[in-house]
């Protein structure tokens, strides 16, 4: 990202300010990793929410579905926007086919899919609320790290979410 500094020059006796352009430093290996996994994430999570609006028996788990659709789809446009202003870009798809996340759910529907969904999402939001963590206290870029912080608190939710309807009854399966 190139931003404009002004510096403060002295030109004789009067100060004047000289517009610089400089480039800030790239991203480092770590944050790009970081995301490009968070990209990824959130494209599968919401896939994985449409097929729970599609093929869910359960009317809770089609709601919640929708809010992993919904907040994915969001945060992924919030990432691509942080990403292309630190330079940077993210994926823009998925191969839905070679996903192993959406594969393992594809031959599940109704009751068999809730349950399967369910303990995915649980494990998933584990490892990115795992990584979200660690990149909101170990980032080297600040406003990743800001993002991070940011956004782990609906990943959080999520995984809330997807413990809570696994307890017996509450997803009807």
């Amino acid at each position: 990202m190139i931003r404009n500094i002004i510096l403060s020059a002295i030109c004789g006796a009067a100060i004047c300010t000289v517009p610089v352009w400089a480039q800030s430093g790239p991203v480092s290996k770590s944050d790009q990793v970081f995301l490009n996994m968070a990209a990824e994430a959130d494209m599968t999570t919401a896939h994985l929410g449409q097929m729970a609006e599609d093929r869910s028996a359960s009317n809770g788990v089609k709601v919640f579905g929708k809010k992993l659709t919904e907040d994915h789809t969001l945060d992924y446009s919030q990432l691509n926007a942080l990403a292309g202003k630190a330079g940077e870009t993210v994926p823009k798809g998925i191969n839905t086919q070679d996903n192993r996340q959406i594969a393992r759910l594809d031959k599940y529907k109704g009751k068999s899919f809730d349950r399967a969904f369910l303990s995915q999402e649980k494990v998933e939001h584990e490892k990115l609320v795992q990584a979200f963590k660690r990149e909101a206290e170990h980032g080297d870029n600040a406003d990743i790290k800001a993002y991070a912080s940011k956004t782990l608190p609906v990943i959080e939710g999520h995984l809330h979410e997807a413990q809570d309807l696994l307890k017996p009854g509450k997803h009807n399966g």
